[in-house]
């Protein structure tokens, strides 16, 4: 299955349903080249990936981030705008864009180092974050490192406290520990957005680095009692756990040839998300009634979506014509 580089062309202004707020990078992957190792470039952070996957599903996605004038930045927003995405909250700077190096080692997760000095995808401020959204946009996605980093980090989380019971907020973590700063500091900051969010997905790696002794899944029936309406516990290969307050749901995932890992957990978020706006479920309200064959359902499509993007190199996700329907 060859990769697929481009999705819709940009959609009207009027008609955005779910933006993607956070960093936007470059990931130089680990490649074998002629018996060496060379890193090559590809578009990347988290959000950007989440909101390239919606917009490849034909889920209206729109991106909320600062991006560098360089070579690269120039890039990531030519990669927004070949996939469809929104870019109208999108501002530009003439600092540098982060880089950042993915070493992958068998059996385990992806490392990533960070050359971020002074880029501009971090110092996103207040006065970039608009002051209302239209009334058709339904949903905001947070996350990753951005939440951890200043001045991004405070403006997002402003703008989540901001929003929150206006529309369905989404958390993915991503933790990344050469990031966090210190692990108690960073723990109390997360309890304050699962706090905030309806829909957290976070991988039970991430969940350890912060939890290292707790359960995962435990966690997630703990974080229901502070505001959560469903919280998808992801791990790697192994089964998908979905906890809401009615239900709790074991999915297999799907067995694939992995090319490489990088972009999966973000391909299941906007699998997930993007499926909920195609079921017309893109509601705080309704997260509460998913029945047990309605949210085995959306995380089956979501693990599919993450399935397909470990058979490219890169964070690249499928397009809905890829999938099963």
């Amino acid at each position: 299955m060859k990769p697929t580089s481009a999705a819709e062309p940009n959609r009207a202004s009027d008609d955005l349903r779910i933006l993607v707020a956070g960093e936007a990078l470059i990931d130089f992957v680990q490649t074998p080249f002629g018996g060496e190792i060379a890193f090559v470039p590809f578009p990347g952070g988290s959000p950007l990936n989440v909101a390239v996957g919606l917009a490849r599903l034909g889920a209206p996605a729109g991106f909320l981030g600062r991006l560098s004038s360089d070579l690269f930045g120039q890039m990531l927003h030519d990669h927004l705008l070949k996939n469809g995405v929104d870019v109208r909250y999108v501002s530009r700077g003439q600092g540098p864009a982060t880089l950042a190096f993915v070493v992958e080692d068998p059996g385990h997760d992806p490392r990533y180092v960070f050359y971020a000095n002074g880029a501009e995808d971090r110092l996103l401020d207040a006065a970039a974050i608009p002051q209302s959204f239209p009334p058709a946009l339904q949903a905001i996605h947070f996350g990753s490192y951005a939440l951890a980093i200043e001045p991004i980090g405070t403006s997002l989380t402003t703008l989540m406290e901001r929003e929150r019971g206006r529309r369905l907020l989404s958390l993915d973590p991503n933790v990344r520990p050469s990031i966090i700063g210190d692990p108690d500091v960073y723990r109390e900051k997360l309890l304050h957005w699962i706090g905030l969010c309806d829909v957290i997905k976070i991988s039970r790696a991430d969940a350890r680095i912060v939890w290292p002794d707790a359960d995962p899944v435990g966690l997630a029936r703990q974080w229901l009692e502070q505001g959560p309406r469903l919280v998808i516990v992801t791990d790697g290969s192994r089964p998908v756990v979905g906890v809401c307050r009615r239900e709790t749901v074991e999915v297999a995932a799907p067995a694939v040839n992995v090319v490489d890992t990088v972009g999966a957990g973000d391909a299941f978020t906007s699998g997930f998300l993007a499926w909920l706006h195609e079921k017309e479920l893109l509601d705080r309200n309704t997260l509460g009634s998913l029945t047990t064959d309605m949210l085995t359902d959306g995380i089956r499509f979501a693990a599919q979506v993450a399935t397909l993007t470990c058979t490219r190199r890169g964070a690249s996700p499928p397009t809905r014509s890829e999938l099963a329907p």
